[in-house]
């Protein structure tokens, strides 16, 4: 399990455009917002550094998080972090508050387990994946940090679809079914493209010619060479 990530903020009394501006350059702070939840919303402000350092773990996007205020710890998870589209520069943050009865819509990684040990690969094959995260729901209380797929099993030519992946109780996949059943990633032989015999027995014709043709143009200027010379000595 993931250690549990922190925030401390105070509240934000300069509103407006402008004095987020002040807020990102005088305090060294993020702007924010906390919302939801049948309760007031409040206009909050983060540490920079608190926010770079927690927006470098994955968990920070789809887990619950713990943001301290006034003394009291508001449970919520994070719903927009914007930035500056050219450097990235953190402008502003969502934060939805949530309670354990709390059902959330997630982006979930999915994580490969026992790909060292997966039969199809032994015997020569090639993992594609062709998913790597799914968005699912479930009780705030009840994120899993991944969705786990175990291909230690998984033979040549064989793959796994949506709906083979093992779900956590509580956790579903909104709207999926037979018509929507995308494949995951599959254990195939990787493909040798090799070019056609007539294409190659096509540019050794092209070298060959291409070859006559200088050998014919060097003769061609010997001659011309030496038709010189004798014009020159008999002058």
């Amino acid at each position: 399990m993931s250690e549990q990530i922190f925030l401390n903020a105070e509240l934000r009394q300069r509103l407006g455009t402008n004095k987020n501006r002040e807020i990102r350059r005088e305090d060294s702070m993020v702007p924010a917002v906390i919302y939801g939840n049948e309760q007031e919303s409040k206009n909050i402000k983060v540490p920079l550094n608190e926010i770079a350092k927690a927006s470098m773990d994955e968990n920070f996007y789809t887990q619950v998080l713990l943001i301290k205020l006034e003394g009291n710890d508001e449970k919520v998870v994070l719903k927009e972090l914007q930035r500056e589209p050219e450097k990235g520069k953190f402008l502003h943050a969502d934060f939805q508050r949530v309670s354990s009865k709390t059902k959330l819509k997630v982006v979930l990684p999915i994580k490969i387990i026992g790909e060292d040990e997966c039969l199809g690969i032994k015997e020569g094959g090639v993992l594609t994946r062709n998913i790597v995260e799914i968005e699912v729901a479930c009780l705030a209380g009840n994120i899993p940090e991944s969705l786990e797929v175990d291909i230690t099993n998984l033979e040549l030519d064989q793959s796994v679809r949506l709906t083979e992946i093992p779900l956590p109780e509580g956790v579903e996949i909104p709207g999926l079914d037979e018509e929507h059943d995308q494949q995951v990633l599959n254990v195939q032989i990787p493909k040798i493209i090799e070019e056609p015999e007539e294409d190659l027995a096509s540019e050794a014709d092209e070298t060959e010619s291409g070859e006559e043709t200088s050998s014919e143009a060097s003769d061609e200027a010997g001659s011309e060479e030496g038709a010189e010379e004798a014009s020159e000595e008999s002058s």
